[in-house]
């Protein structure tokens, strides 16, 4: 397997090579950002969740670590306005990093291919120069097909990851449009 490695190395055109490392480099990137937010959306997540569940038994306000409170504590009385800001700031803040989730699963499979297809030309260079068979012409596009391959698995995880991290801010927001209903509804 080694040898596979150093042979295809050798063998691949140096924008190929290129190619695979911005890949290698975007997929360390998406994982680091998926990773970072998905732990920071979860606790908050559950700030959130243990904040409406005092305010739906009883509570007066919401809980002091909510994200809504910042809000309620610079006013003196609670205002639909109010509220609506905090759900808007709440809404720019959970959906952080989703973003470059979005533009590296819509890219990758295209830099992947604009790599395949550098190595293919190559590859017909190569047989244009030498009087090879099916054989040289197989072994230059299966390794031109390695960058198109690793593009669409990059792809995958940036769309999985951006899915993930989306659904955990709806969920975000809808447990603060709770509070924030409740809030109006006690009010009322």
């Amino acid at each position: 397997m080694f040898n596979d490695i150093i042979d295809f190395y050798i063998k691949s055109h140096p924008v190929t090579l290129g190619v695979l490392a911005l890949l290698a480099i975007y997929f360390i990137v998406l994982n680091w950002v998926f990773f970072y937010r998905y732990f920071s959306l979860n606790n908050w997540l559950e700030i959130e969740g243990k904040s409406l569940e005092s305010l739906l038994m009883g509570a007066s306000s919401v809980s002091h670590q909510s994200f809504l409170n910042n809000f309620l504590k610079s006013t003196s009385g609670v205002s639909k306005e109010i509220l609506s800001l905090g759900l808007l700031a709440a809404t720019k803040e959970s959906t952080k990093g989703l973003s470059i989730l979005s533009v590296f699963a819509s890219t990758t499979p295209f830099i992947g291919l604009f790599g395949t297809v550098v190595s293919i030309l190559d590859t017909f260079t190569h047989i244009g120069q030498t009087s090879g068979g099916m054989s040289l012409i197989a072994g230059g596009v299966s390794d031109a097909l390695v960058a198109t391959a690793a593009g669409i698995f990059v792809a995958i995880f940036a769309y999985t990851y951006h899915q993930i991290l989306k659904r955990k801010s709806y969920e975000l927001i809808s447990f603060l449009e709770m509070q924030s209903d409740a809030i109006q509804a006690r009010k009322a």
